[in-house]
């Protein structure tokens, strides 16, 4: 089966947990990699044009809408795209489309490119990045996050750090139950390089877990179980740049 194929398959079934579940039952993303991206980006939006570059099923989207961002809110996968919508209303452009791929925006049109946890589905970012500066303004800002290549290289045991791979993960959600899972693992020269090509690198962060939510009845179990690993093995990095 083509890879872009399965990737909008198994989202298409995860659609539904994102949409449900994500925001509270996830602690890798309520309490690790959404803190520490909000961090770095303008709390005061207002006048901003923004890009949701892989939204799945919203939060960002609306996070920035609250913030006061004209917004527009991309996916590969369909059921995604339909969960965002649900989220967002009208308050947002949402539509499918494949960050791979040439995007159908005019040259200069946003002032912030946000991508979480999406990156890592594309093999070749040469032309995404390529395509990212086109359609951003002078002196406007990309953040992404991705698969810390450290994490994917130890936990899958891999042999060679640096190598370019197709790794494969089966992932058992609550109303998708196991949906496999592919995506792209890449050593940190190669993220920073190709971003370099294209950005002025401002900073890499290498996320640790956010303490505002450790006293959150809900948040208590994942606290236990990841705090102590998430503060001494990565798991997450993000890479904030200009044009």
């Amino acid at each position: 089966m083509d890879k872009t194929r399965k990737i909008i398959e198994a989202y298409d079934k995860l659609a539904k947990d994102y949409e449900k579940n994500v925001d509270t039952m996830s602690g890798h993303n309520a309490y690790y990699e959404r803190p520490a991206m909000m961090k770095n980006m303008p709390m005061d939006m207002n006048q901003l044009v923004v890009l949701d570059a892989g939204c799945a099923a919203g939060w960002y989207t609306e996070q920035f809408i609250k913030l006061g961002a004209q917004v527009t809110a991309v996916d590969l996968s369909p059921e995604m795209v339909e969960a965002c919508k649900r989220r967002v209303g009208d308050k947002a452009q949402v539509f499918t489309c494949d960050l791979a791929e040439p995007l159908p925006f005019e040259n200069e049109t946003f002032d912030l490119i946000v991508s979480s946890l999406t990156l890592h589905y594309i093999d070749d970012w040469a032309p995404t990045f390529r395509e990212f500066h086109r359609v951003m303004k002078p002196g406007g800002s990309l953040i992404f996050s991705v698969h810390h290549p450290f994490m994917d290289f130890k936990h899958f045991d891999r042999p060679d750090y640096f190598s370019h791979e197709l790794l494969k993960e089966i992932w058992n959600k609550k109303d998708s139950g196991p949906v496999e899972v592919t995506f792209y693992r890449r050593p940190l020269q190669e993220i920073i390089n190709v971003t370099a090509e294209q950005f002025i690198i401002e900073c890499i962060i290498e996320p640790q877990p956010s303490i505002d939510f450790k006293d959150n009845p809900n948040a208590s179990d994942w606290y236990k179980r990841w705090f102590d690993r998430l503060t001494t093995n990565p798991h997450f990095l993000i890479v904030k740049a200009r044009k």
